[in-house]
């Protein structure tokens, strides 16, 4: 079986034809524009949909709630101003007249993972990915669990700090707020501004660069205390881990380190995994929504 397949993220929408066995052909990218608003974000992804031919279904990884029944998006952010209840679904299978399945990012990711990645072989997982915000995705008895509404898994909407930070959901002291990439090279330019992106950021800290070592512990701390508190919840064999933040050994160590710090004795089994395959974890976890 060969499914055409797109990952939807914020600036890119990546494309490709995976098959059952797991291979990956075509692999290419297009601009999503998400600013520019949901309709335009589908007119991309059409057109970038339709240079494929020779595929028997199609599946797309989403930014956003997903309604996995109906293919529909339940909730975007601003990120991309009116996608909220576009029929992604319903728009494809018209246009291209192929079955069609949509489910969140973060969830393909984790399914991806699960099918050829770090979770292959595991039952039980959580995944989680370090970016502008904090996506999560957890992986019960070998299957997804979506939760009643089909949105399970906001673990970056945890509120840690009560009456804390703004959060782009709204609420104030969420996890995200304290623990997201973001977060993270905004601490390490407001401790010094020269340094302006993670690469710098770590490369200070390979130095040598005590100051910067001491923002990467202060951001692994909160980003520890989110991680063991899930653990204690879920007791779940690992945590699978991804973002460019978190491929490098210097971050992952540390959140690791710090994280086993609060965990209980009896919850220390749990392995704290990276995620195995980068920007295509998406298509590949879009691919399984037809693999039986």
């Amino acid at each position: 079986m060969r499914i055409l397949c797109a990952d939807i993220g914020g600036t890119s929408i990546k494309l490709g034809i995976v098959t059952d066995e797991g291979e990956i052909f075509d692999f290419t990218e297009v601009p999503t524009e998400g600013k520019k608003g949901g309709a335009r974000v589908i007119e991309n992804l059409i057109s970038g949909l339709q240079a494929f031919e020779g595929y028997d279904a199609i599946g797309i990884s989403t930014a956003g709630q997903v309604d996995r029944k109906k293919g529909s998006i339940i909730y975007a952010n601003d990120n991309i101003p009116g996608y909220t209840g576009t029929q992604v679904k319903d728009i494809l299978e018209k246009r291209f007249k192929k079955p069609v399945e949509v489910e969140n990012d973060v969830n393909c990711a984790a399914l991806g993972e699960g099918w050829l990645g770090a979770g292959k072989g595991l039952s039980d997982y959580l995944c989680l990915t370090y970016g502008t915000g904090i996506g999560g995705a957890i992986i019960l008895g070998g299957k997804l669990y979506r939760g009643i509404g089909g949105s399970a898994g906001e673990f970056g909407h945890m509120i840690l700090h009560p009456g804390g930070r703004d959060c782009s959901c709204g609420m104030k002291g969420c996890y995200e707020a304290y623990a997201s990439a973001r977060l993270l090279v905004e601490m390490a330019a407001k401790a010094d501004p020269t340094v302006t992106n993670g690469r710098e950021l770590f490369s200070r800290i390979s130095e040598g660069d005590g100051l910067m070592k001491g923002v990467l512990d202060e951001w692994s701390s909160e980003a520890a205390t989110g991680l063991a508190s899930l653990v204690h919840i879920f007791n779940p064999q690992a945590l699978i881990l991804g973002g460019g933040i978190l491929e490098q050994d210097t971050a992952a160590e540390s959140i690791e380190k710090k994280s086993r710090e609060l965990i209980m004795e009896s919850f220390q089994g749990v392995a704290f995994l990276k995620a195995m395959l980068g920007n295509k974890a998406g298509l590949f976890g879009a691919a399984t929504l037809h693999i039986k």
